[in-house]
This record gives C-alpha cells, structure tokens and sequence, in this order.
C-alpha cells in the first residue's frame, strides 16, 4: 500500500530526515517520503506487517504527529451532524482534501495571532531597550518601559507563547538526541532569555538594562515567526493546482430513482447510476451518454482549451463542465476510480516523491544541525576565552540562529510542487519528480507511429480486385475476428456498405503480419508481404509494383490471398496529428535526435517520416521487438524519451529513461509512464523537455544561495571579520536574514508558474 499522510511540526531539512530514518526502519515500511514543502509524507508498506497507528506511533515518539484519516466506509457510518459542540468543524464529517485545509488554515491563523502579539510586544520592548533613540515619546512610558521587570514581563509571553512551538527541538535533543531548526532557535533565544533575567535578579546588576538581552530574543522568535507566516501564505499558492483540481469534484447529482429524478451526496452515487447534467453543471462522475449530447469543458482535466461536442456513447468525466446542452448519462467509475481522483492521487505523489539531486542536501542535513551547534559552541568558547562574555553570547546566539536549514529543505521540494501542479493544469501528468530530472538529460526521442504521430484511427483508402469475388465482403468477413486496428478499416468500410459477413472458420492471428481463416471452406489470409510469404504463394510483379506504388504514398498495403492465389490488395492510411511537424521541428531546436518506430514497411514508414522531417526510422519492428530497438539505441549511449499510446507500448515505455504516454485518460498509460499527455497533444513533449530545464535549473538556483547563505553568514555570525574589520552580526539580523532565506526561495520557486 502507497499512501500520503499529513504530518504536522515539520520545521526544516532536518526534521525531514529524521522523520524519514525513523519510519525506513520499522518493520513492513518499503520506502518513505517526507515532503518539506507540503508536509506530508508518501509512505509504501505492508499492511500485513504494520499498521496506520503503529506508523503514527512511530512519528508521535520523535515528536511530530502523522495524521490518520478515517477511511469513507467509517465515516457513512458518522451520525449526520457536522458542528461540534463548542463551534468547530467536525473533522470525521470532512474528505482528507478538506481536512488537509482546515488544518492548514487553522496553522496560519494560529501563526497569525502570535505574530501580532509577539510584533506588539517586541515593538515595546525594542523600545524600552533603546529609550534613547525614542525621545518623542513621554518621558513616563519610557522610564516604565525601560524599567528591567517590565521587560522581562513583556518577553515572558513572547518566548514561551509566541515561540512556544520551537521547544519541541529541546525535546528531541534530550530525549532522541537528535536537533533540528527548532534547536537551534529555542537554545540560542533561550541563551539570551535566561542570561537576561540572571542579570535582573542579581542586585549588583539591578540597574543595568544594557546589559539585557529581552529585545534580542523576543525579536528573533518574532522575525522567525514572520518567516514562517509568508512562507507558509507561498506555498499555500504553490500547491493551488492541485486545490484546484480537487474543487472540480462536485458535492452532489441529479439521478433518476424508481422513475423520479433526486439529487444525493456524491458519497451515496452507485455504479450503473443513471445521472442527468443540465446546462452549466458539473459532471459528478466518469460515464458514458446515453441520451442527448453537448458542449463540455475539459480544460482542467486535459488542458484542452476548446469545448469538445459530446454525443451517444461518448465518455464524460468528472469534475468536467457541461457547458450548453442537456443529457442523461450511466455511471461507470466512481469515488477514487474516476480519472479526476486518479489525477489528484499522481499530483499528490508527484509533489511528494524526491528527485534524484535533493539527495545531496539530504545528505548535508544529515550532518548540518549537529556540526552547526558545535561551532556555536566553539564560538562561545573562543571568545570567551578573550574574558568576553556578552560578545561570546551574541555571537553563539547569531550562530545559532543564521545557520537554521529552512531555506535547504524547501529548495527542491517547493519546485517540484510548482512545477507538476503546473504541468497537470496544462494535461501533463508527472509521475515522480525523477521523471523531471531525468527529462533534462534527453537526448534521444523515439516515437511511436500508429496513435502517437499519427491520430491512430486509419481509414481503407483503396481496394485492387484482381479477382471476380467480392473481396471486400471475403476480407471483412475475416476481420471480423481481428481487434488490430488495420483490420477495423476493412471492417468499418464493409460496414458502411452494409454487406453481409460470412462464417469465419479456423481464425488465427499472426502477431504484426496479418489473419489466417477459412470462408467456405478456402483457406484465406490478409496480411504483409512476409505472411504471403511464408504460405507459398506467389507474388507476381505487376502485384507487387501496385503495391510498392501504394506504399510509395505513406498508404500501409495488405495482401488478400484466396486459396494460393492473390485476390486483391487493400490499402488503408492513417492521418498524421496536425500538430506533428511542428513538434518534430521543435525538439530539433532542441537538439534532440528524433527517430520514428512502426511495424510498417521502409516505404510507408519513410513516406509518412518524410512528410514530418523525421530522418531516423525503424521499420518493420514488431510490437514485442521493440524494446530490443530501444535497448540497442540505449546501448550506444543515448538517454531516451518514448512516445506511445500506453497500451501496446507498454513494454517499450518500461525499458525507456523517460516513458511518455499518449493517455488521453487512460488507467493503463497513467499507471504505466513516467508522465501521460491527457489529451495526446504531440505539442506537449516539446513542453515536457522544456519544463523539466527550467525545474531543475530552479532547484540548482534555490540549492546555490541556500548553501551559499549558510557557507557565507555563519563565519561571519561567529565573528571571523571582528580582528579584521570590526564586523559582527547582531543576532536579530540573523534571524531577519533567516526568514528572508526561506521566502526568497519559495518566490524563485513560484516563477516557475509563469
């Protein structure tokens, strides 16, 4: 089981990793994924070996807590009222999607209230700290300010309220001997808070208010605070896609029960449900019409702009609007089977799986926290050394509170969050953040012919009777049997003639060469040249110069032999997707080698490679040799992307660096590919090479002034430049300098929306 949880207290880089160590060691727990950015954790484990609560357990003793939401079944069972007693949300009557929010509203408005608070008190205690500097102000507040109980009175709140949340790092040094941001904040503000009210309760020091330090402690918490509140209000708009999406999902529909039209939960819907969607409504789940037809938005499930026209038997989805006309449709998937709740689910692990270069700040996380507390310790011992306390007690406290990893944990985390939201608003879905990394390093695209370059639906072009017989009755007959979709051609063109099939005996498909029957007792086959072939039956070379000239125009021939002679020839042509030559134009810019890979033949497949500009071509592959064509394009060095329609090319995709699927909303190409294209515009690769450039240049930008900022300030926080140049670093600069570390890292991040 793979599932995403909530997890709250999640501070720093540090916090990440220690999460993450502990649940890779319980027993039963595959792999674990801890997300900064959104605070949640991507767990797979198995549930015979271990359960939600013991998981929960686990993140509760190193001091954080993982939230376990009741399953729907659980909560069907929930009596109907959905107010508390004392006014609150009842949390068991909301999704996970809206107790996610409310939770994460609740924490701001929290974070909001401090704030005010610990800005008031800190203004006043600025104040009382420096009076000089206030002249303007009555002389009484000033002297009631200054007065050293006063101050103390004023930081008490400011440090065990305000900053009250920065504590659970003392925890975790004592009793998990582990830190994280929060140790580093609550020892250094702790430092200065404790130091200043030894100095107000020693009488040789009654009246020396210089000597305190509320101003430095109170001011910090506040700062780091204020840090937290935009940086929290950022990611709010970092994660908008996927709060988009789940809002899509309507809360009710109209259905017709015992003949009467109702409107239910959408919990309550049935498979099988017959629903009606009127003018401007959403569709509340995946169906198919089956009365009346329409105009429907798709554009946030596919990125597709344009209304598509809907009829009989076509598919809907949810979340998607009915835009003019009225219709009736029959539920087929519902609650997370549909394709919205698919889509929000890869979202949800996209935004949370790890790309590949987060692992080297992983790795200086792990030794950050302690290595910055020795120095501060180091620091303190220095200078106190030079019979300079106040200097060695400022400088450990700048230390300390400079070197906090906030803007390392967010630097790749925040980006991968912009950017697969991004993406899936535009009909791109991102599997896992790997997929982005490794989509930089392409330099090889093969696509897939049938269904990818071209719009998959290929038509029966021409027909050569050589023969009396009415081939095309004889050869529809036949098809009849077959799901390929060449033989869908035939069959679909003897349809719209209405001729009547004959008995089919004895069928057998060839795998990339064609079908074998008997009709009235004739052996019949239609197929390749190679099927022909095989069976001993001569191809004369007036036939075979007809067929080379159909070839010749891009058209894939079939032979049809009655008995052992050749009866006729079928050529049937597939439309390439209008947008093909420009895409192929595009990746070339790029400086991709693009190649073409098709079971047709080198005429028909250089016909129709000609017409787009590809050069490179693979032909006469069939389906289960292409992954050996992939592997020996692999062999020689190229990193290779695969364009397919997810379904027959499943095995191919596999074997690729970077699998590409031309869903359109299929479960199959969702499951099986690093990233599907919903609505199998050819336009969009050339975006995916694209978007996966600019997030990782993102987060080498984000990972650059992150450790430049930490590698730069810490020495001079620790009072390197003082023999020098005189320079030291007040702490509440630090802690200034701190907070605008983090929120210059989630802005770069977020212009990656544009």
């Amino acid at each position: 089981m793979k599932q995403t949880y909530k997890i709250s207290g999640i501070h720093c880089a540090s916090c990440v990793l220690t999460i993450e160590t502990t649940l890779k060691k319980l027993n039963g727990v595959k792999s674990a994924a801890v997300n900064f950015a959104n605070e949640t954790a991507l767990i797979e484990f198995d549930e015979n070996l271990i359960s939600e609560k013991d998981l929960a357990k686990a993140v509760e003793n190193i001091g954080y807590v993982l939230e376990i939401f009741p399953d729907s079944s659980a909560m069907d069972q929930m009596p109907e009222h959905t107010k508390m007693a004392n006014g609150e949300h009842d949390h068991h009557k909301m999704s996970p999607e809206d107790h996610a929010a409310h939770l994460e509203a609740e924490s701001i408005l929290i974070l909001k209230k401090k704030l005010w608070l610990g800005g008031i008190l800190s203004i006043l205690i600025f104040i009382g700290s420096f009076p000089g500097l206030f002249q303007f102000l009555p002389k009484s507040l000033l002297e009631y300010l200054a007065n050293n109980f006063t101050l103390l009175l004023l930081a008490t709140p400011v440090q065990f309220w305000v900053g009250w949340q920065f504590y659970s790092g003392l925890k975790m040094l004592f009793k998990y001997r582990t830190a994280d941001m929060n140790t580093l904040i609550a020892i250094g503000t702790l430092a200065a808070y404790f130091y200043s009210i030894f100095i107000v309760l020693s009488p040789q020091n009654l009246n020396l208010q210089k000597n305190l330090y509320f101003d430095t402690s109170s001011i910090i918490i506040t700062l780091v605070l204020l840090g937290r509140y935009f940086e929290a209000l950022m990611k709010r708009r970092a994660s908008d896609a996927i709060k988009k999406l789940i809002a899509l999902a309507p809360k009710t529909a109209k259905v017709i029960r015992d003949n009467k039209e109702i409107e239910i939960r959408i919990e309550e819907m049935k498979i099988n449900e017959i629903i009606i969607v009127k003018p401007g409504e959403k569709i509340p789940v995946d169906g198919i019409i089956i009365e009346g037809s329409s105009e429907i938005d798709e554009s946030m499930i596919t990125g597709e702009s344009m209304p598509i026209h809907k009829e009989k038997n076509a598919n809907v989805i949810a979340g998607t609007i009915n835009k003019f006309g009225s219709f009736t449709f029959k539920a087929t998937k519902i609650g997370k089977d549909t394709v919205l709740a698919r889509i929000i689910k890869l979202v949800e692990l996209a935004q949370g799986s790890k790309a590949p270069i987060q692992r080297l700040a992983d790795l200086i996380s792990s030794y950050f926290v302690p290595a910055v507390i020795a120095v501060a310790a180091l620091t303190f011992i220095t200078w106190y050394s030079f019979d300079n306390f106040q200097m060695a007690l400022m400088n450990m406290i700048g230390v300390l509170i400079i070197a906090c990893p906030c803007a390392l944990g967010l630097a790749t985390p925040i980006a991968i969050m912009v950017s697969t939201g991004n993406a899936a608003k535009k009909g791109i879905l991102v599997k896992d953040a790997e997929s982005l990394e490794i989509g930089r390093k392409v330099d090889t695209i093969v696509f897939d012919k049938t269904g990818t370059l071209t719009k998959g639906k290929p038509a029966l072009v021409d027909i050569i009777n050589l023969t009396n017989e009415n081939i095309l009755q004889i050869a529809g007959s036949l098809e009849t049997k077959s799901e390929h979709p060449l033989a869908r051609a035939i069959l679909e063109e003897a349809k719209k003639q209405s001729i009547e099939f004959l008995e089919v005996k004895n069928f057998q498909a060839i795998g990339g060469k064609g079908t074998i029957g008997e009709i009235n007792g004739k052996k019949i086959l239609i197929g390749t040249e190679a099927l022909i072939a095989e069976s001993d039956i001569k191809i004369s070379e007036s036939i075979k110069n007809q067929k080379d000239a159909l070839e010749s125009q891009g058209k894939t021939a079939m032979l049809l032999a009655i008995g052992n002679e050749i009866a006729g020839i079928f050529a049937v042509a597939d439309s390439l997707k209008p947008e093909a030559k420009k895409t192929i134009e595009s990746l070339k810019k790029m400086r991709l080698e693009v190649w073409m890979i098709t079971g047709d033949n080198e005429k028909t497949a250089r016909a129709i490679a000609d017409e787009i500009g590809i050069e490179n071509i693979m032909s006469r592959v069939l389906p289960e040799n292409k992954v050996n064509k992939i592997k020996e394009l692999q062999e020689k060095g190229k990193i290779l992307a695969m364009v397919g329609d997810g379904i027959n090319d499943a095995p191919a995709l596999a074997q690729a660096d970077l699998s590409i699927a031309m869903g359109e909303g299929s479960d199959i190409a969702m499951e099986s590919a690093s990233i599907t294209l919903m609505r199998g515009d050819l336009a969009l690769v050339p975006e995916i090479i694209s978007l996966s450039q600019k997030t990782i240049r993102n987060i080498k930008q984000n990972l650059f002034w992150a450790f430049f900022y930490n590698i730069a300030f810490i020495p001079v926080a620790a009072g390197a430049l003082y023999p020098f140049f005189g320079i030291l670093l007040n702490p509440i600069f630090a802690g200034a300098a701190m907070a605008l570390s983090s929120i210059s890292v989630v802005m770069n991040s977020l212009r990656l929306k544009r």
